[in-house]
């Protein structure tokens, strides 16, 4: 069954609280349903029956789901389940030299991915490239609900990239220019905010009232979710970490304040410590092969970059008290070779009988950004919820 996204919308308050239950968390019995969300048989019979009606839900075949209480009364009920392949959603990530595309089901599984050099900077020519993209996208997969588009800096009302240091944009209209190429609505957010939500809805964050995402990559990025849900902050998507002090007398490099965590552990600043000091312009992935095989400055440098990071998830966790760290992007390689120095650190930092924090670790690319700006859309297109 299809289902257009305009036959979803609007969806009332009840209604939507039925649907993301079901999305995140289902299949789920109507009176397992019920319970999760305070609600008389009556009123979840009324509320369902139009998400059944549009196609966005369905009665799944019995067996699925978790043991239903009206079976053991004699009362057989089918679970209700998202219809996860009745639309499709396309998600972007931009970084400055490339975008990756990825096409996505309902429940944020990825299809496909398809990716591009990036060869300019220039707003125009990004959104064409993204509507070039798109149209190959969908001739794959057709009828795509809309797009999602991540982006590391400041966005606007999921519209406008207000700053982007890495685009080198201020106040583009992103958002329009690809709708005007494309027919398909169009959400633009902060990459990291989109990562966030991704993993609090079906990822390592998932069920998780108490939750953090610290990514390490080109920059630090960190998102905390509170009670469930995202909590927007004024770094988020201006640079965390550079004003986050984790050794006063640690490195100053040219992007971020002296010792912080942006000039301990982004991957620019690892790579322009080695070589200020070698003359040798090596990867990442160089730089953590030498200090695995114990290459001086190699090792020296990795070693603070470790005890930095633990000591930012010692503070993170002193402050927070997480149920879980996620660990993610391109730089977490750290961990591979220094993981035991970090979670020495953690514990140097924090109480004897504080409870241990699950630090987890994702080794991810940015195809998983991508998947996050198309559950951005997901969440705004289909379902109105995220903040704008």
């Amino acid at each position: 069954m299809t289902a257009l996204a305009d036959s979803w919308l609007p969806l009332s308050p009840g209604e939507r609280a039925v649907a993301i239950e079901v999305l995140v968390h289902g299949p789920l019995s109507r009176t397992e349903l019920a319970r999760r969300l305070g609600l008389s048989a009556g009123s979840l019979t009324r509320l369902t029956k139009p998400l059944i009606e549009s196609g966005l839900l369905i009665e799944a075949p019995e067996g699925q789901g978790p043991a239903l209480p009206e079976a053991r009364q004699g009362r057989p009920s089918q679970p209700l389940d998202i219809v996860a392949d009745s639309r499709s959603f396309i998600g972007f990530k931009i970084t400055d030299d490339m975008v990756y595309g990825v096409v996505t089901t309902l429940r944020s599984e990825i299809v496909t991915r398809y990716d591009r050099p990036l060869t300019t900077h220039e707003p125009e020519r990004v959104a064409d490239q993204l509507a070039e993209m798109a149209a190959e996208l969908g001739r794959t997969h057709p009828g795509p609900a809309g797009i999602g588009i991540g982006v590391g800096g400041l966005v606007r009302r999921h519209a406008t990239v207000g700053e982007s240091p890495f685009l080198l944009w201020r106040d583009v209209p992103l958002a329009e220019l690809v709708e005007e190429r494309t027919g398909l609505p169009v959400v633009v957010e902060n990459d990291v905010a989109a990562l966030v939500e991704a993993e609090t809805w079906f990822g390592a964050g998932r069920g998780l009232d108490r939750f953090v995402v610290l990514t390490i990559g080109a920059g630090i990025g960190y998102g905390l979710v509170l009670g469930g849900k995202r909590v927007p902050g004024a770094e988020e998507d201006r640079g965390f970490g550079r004003h986050w002090i984790v050794d006063p007398g640690g490195p100053l490099t040219p992007d971020g304040e002296r010792g912080s965590a942006v000039s301990l552990l982004a991957i620019p600043s690892i790579r322009y410590q080695i070589q200020a000091a070698t003359g040798r312009d090596l990867t990442y992935e160089e730089i953590l092969a030498g200090a695995a095989a114990g290459e001086p400055m190699s090792a020296r440098v990795i070693a603070e970059a470790a005890r930095a990071l633990g000591t930012l998830v010692a503070q993170i966790s002193n402050f927070v008290m997480p149920q879980k760290i996620l660990l993610a992007g391109e730089g977490v390689g750290l961990m591979d070779v220094a993981g035991k120095a970090v979670r020495e650190t953690i514990r140097g930092h924090r109480h004897p009988l504080a409870a241990p924090v699950p630090l987890e670790t994702k080794v991810s690319d940015f195809h998983d950004w991508a998947r996050g700006a198309a559950v951005l859309a997901i969440q705004v297109l289909v379902l109105g919820t995220a903040e704008s």
